[in-house]
């Protein structure tokens, strides 16, 4: 399986990309794309097998893997910033700490349901859905008492959309 890769590459980042990168690709198991518009991503996601996010800094969100969710693609992400907020691993993609663990994650592919990994992201991630988040995040702001709560607000997969504070009633 050839690995595609999409991406803009910054001006102050051309330097490492021609010297440590760009010897790398060879057309045929390392292809370039380069940047695509959103229409043409919207392609490029829906027919990969696995949207690869080897991120290796406090990425506070992380778009690209809600983008490739709803195609139904899943992600193999490091463990980095929102990373563990975003894939429910083993659901939606897997979540790797090293290389060979991501290495690993492509031949389990097979393991996740593209259905699956879109029906999350509608449950999720919709414009909808994220509204309705905040509206019930700040609706509970409002509750006496919410302000002192010193815990913080976590998503949790087995309860669905609901936010949920580990020690609160």
């Amino acid at each position: 399986m050839p690995l595609k890769i999409a991406a803009k590459v910054p001006r102050g980042e051309r330097g490492y990309f021609k010297e440590r990168l760009e010897p790398q690709v060879d057309g045929d198991q390392v292809q370039l794309t380069g940047e695509l518009n959103d229409e043409a991503k919207e392609r490029f996601l829906a027919g990969a097998a696995a949207l690869l996010f080897p991120i290796d800094w406090p990425e506070p969100f992380g778009l690209v893997m809600i983008e490739a969710m709803a195609c139904g693609t899943p992600v193999i992400a490091f463990r980095r910033g929102s990373v563990p907020e975003v894939i429910d691993d083993g659901v939606t993609g897997f979540i790797v700490d090293e290389e060979a663990e991501a290495v690993e994650a492509v031949r389990q592919l097979g393991e996740l349901d593209r259905h699956q990994v879109r029906s999350r992201f509608e449950q999720r991630f919709t414009a909808k859905q994220m509204a309705q988040q905040y509206f019930q995040h700040y609706a509970r702001l409002r509750l006496p008492g919410a302000l002192r709560d010193d815990s913080p607000a976590k998503y949790s997969p087995a309860s669905g959309l609901t936010l949920v504070n580990e020690g609160s009633p």
